[in-house]
Formats: C-alpha cells, structure tokens, sequence
C-alpha cells in the first residue's frame, strides 16, 4: 500500500500581527473618531509593507492571510484593489478582516461602534475577504451585556450576510471569559455568527477544557504558541491541536506568532507550522 499523503496546503493562515514588527507602523482607526489616523512607528519603522505580505506568504508556503484593521495604511478603494490584487496575484486567499477596536457591551456607545463596525463590511468586500472578526465585547457577562451584544449582532451579521461576508466572533476579552458565554452568544445568533477560536486569549487553570467545549464549533482558530525565554512551548501548543482535532475543527490554523525569542518573524511562524503538520503526519501514520 502507498503512503497516506496530508494535504495541509489550505489548512494554514499567517496573521499580520505574526509580522507586526517586519511591518512597523500601525494605523490606529477608532470609533467616533472621523479624522483618518496618523501613522503610528508602533513597532519600529518595519522593513516590509503591507502590500508586500502575500507574497511573502507564498514564498512560504502558506496561502491564506488574515489583515489586522490596524496594518491599513489607507482605506482608498484604489489602495484596497491594489492589495486584493496583490493577494490574487500570490494565489493567496484573504481569509478575515479583523476589526481591532469597538465594544458592543457598553451601553453607552455600543450604537456607535456597530454602525463603525458595519462600515468596515465595505472594506472586508473591497479586499476580497471571506469572513470578517468583531470584538464582542469588553464588559463583565452579565446579562443585560450579552443581551446587548446579541442584539448588535444580529444586525451586524444580517449586513455581512448581504455583503458575502461571514461574520465571526473570538474568545477575547472580559465579556467571553469561558465556553458558557461563548456558546450562549452562538446559541442566541442561531449560526449567523461563526467563531474564530483562538489558544491564547484563556491562558488560565482549566484552559484546554474551556477550549475543548468550543473548538467543535469554531471555524476559524488563531493558533498562538506560547513562547518564554527557553522557546515554543511545544507540549502546550501540541495538546491545543489534539483537543482541537478532537473536538472536531476541520478549519484552517492561522500561525500566531507574538514573540521576540527568534529575531526573524518568519521563524517563529514556520516553526509552529511545522509543529502543527507534525501532529497530522503522526494522525495520519
């Protein structure tokens, strides 16, 4: 019999924040704040440019690539055609916008920021992109939050919908601390809503079962290894992977590297890619 061969060739996403200090500058768009931002030197003075990102993706290896709102030096439509081509040309898919800022908990400007949150639809279709991830909230669970923030996205995910945009929410910050609040919010949107899983945000006792009750329903996953001064914690990163596989994720794993232990970014990413094929050659053995 012949050799079982993987194909991994869709199963992985480079994120721009993976490349934030090859890329420098960050553009720090806000709700409520009409004035376009002013470059930011956040993370140096970078060495590439955004539009030079799925080319780098491909040469490699990796086709999908998901673009922080905040890498975006302009939101011109000749800019974003100019960067959709330049993603079509790498043969590399454009697989979310993640919208970096906006709070749908607060009650006090939770209509601002949805609307802001609704413009950035727009953007995602002018990029090519296929889903689109909103913060949900940054307020404590309580009920009346979650309520709001349901309410919110239902609009939301009606207008991406219309757009040919999937809508996706991650397991971040105050408002989703655990699977009860997360699976509550996908239960309340009845599937107009996806789930960008993501290994780092629940750093805390009882994360890799807390990940295990959602990653079944995720289809997307931010793949953070968690890096310390001695390197990637590969028994960590590999248990992520297994208890993702075995809850039954079938989507792509987006190599979130966020680390200055190797100098070059591009290491870092290719070595948790590398870890990850590593564990489906040994499933597939």
């Amino acid at each position: 019999m012949g050799r079982l061969v993987v194909d991994l060739s869709d199963r992985f996403a480079v994120s721009t924040w993976s490349l934030h200090r090859k890329l420098g500058s960050t553009y720090p768009y806000k709700p409520g704040d009409l004035a376009y931002p002013v470059r930011q030197p956040t993370y140096g003075e970078g060495t590439i440019e955004l539009i030079n990102v799925p080319q780098q993706c491909a040469d490699h290896g990796i086709f999908r690539v998901e673009i922080c709102s905040f890498h975006l030096p302009s939101l011109l439509p000749s800019y974003l055609g100019d960067l959709r081509k330049a993603a079509e040309e790498a043969s590399v898919k454009l697989q979310t916008l993640l919208v970096e800022d906006g709070d749908l908990s607060n009650s006090e400007t939770a209509q601002r920021d949805a609307e802001w949150m609704a413009g950035w639809i727009d953007v995602a279709v002018a990029l090519g992109a296929e889903n689109m991830r909103v913060i949900a909230g940054k307020a404590q669970p309580t009920d009346s939050a979650l309520t709001l923030v349901e309410t919110h996205l239902h609009r939301l995910a009606e207008l991406a919908i219309a757009a040919g945009i999937r809508l996706v929410i991650e397991n971040w910050f105050d408002l989703l601390p655990g699977p009860a609040e997360v699976n509550r919010i996908l239960d309340a949107l009845r599937s107009k809503v996806g789930l960008n899983g993501d290994f780092g945000n629940w750093e805390r006792a009882g994360k890799y079962e807390d990940l295990a009750k959602i990653m079944g329903r995720a289809e997307l996953c931010h793949a953070k290894g968690r890096y310390s001064a001695t390197g990637l914690d590969a028994e960590d990163y590999v248990r992520c992977i297994k208890l993702s596989n075995a809850a039954g994720y079938q989507g792509p794993f987006t190599l979130i590297y966020d680390s200055t232990y190797h100098g070059d970014e591009w290491s870092g990413i290719l070595e948790e890619r590398d870890c990850i094929a590593n564990v489906f050659k040994e499933k597939s053995a």
